[in-house]
């Protein structure tokens, strides 16, 4: 899906690509910068189709999504022995 396609889908659901980011617990850099490429990865492309479904069908998603215990991503190069990472 190309990054406009992207932010319609999420205006359907009525989000900015910030508050989508804040759904699924990544940072929301990491969704603007897809805007460079043009190209959103499948899987938030998925995310953003189905969310911008629901909303159109008066389901709501943030009640769905609420009941998901979604672990956010650590930040790169915090792994174990890098730059900032835990030095065990």
């Amino acid at each position: 899906m190309d990054y406009e396609e992207f932010r319609r889908q999420l205006g359907k659901a009525g989000l900015t690509a910030k508050d989508f980011a804040e759904l699924v617990k990544l940072n929301r850099n990491s969704i603007t910068n897809y805007a460079q490429s043009g190209v959103v990865p499948s899987h938030l492309a998925v995310i953003a189709a189905l969310l911008g479904e629901m909303a159109e069908h008066k389901i709501d998603f943030r009640g769905v999504l609420s009941r998901i215990e979604i672990t956010p991503n650590k930040p790169r190069g915090m792994g174990i022995g890098t730059f900032g990472g835990n030095k065990k």
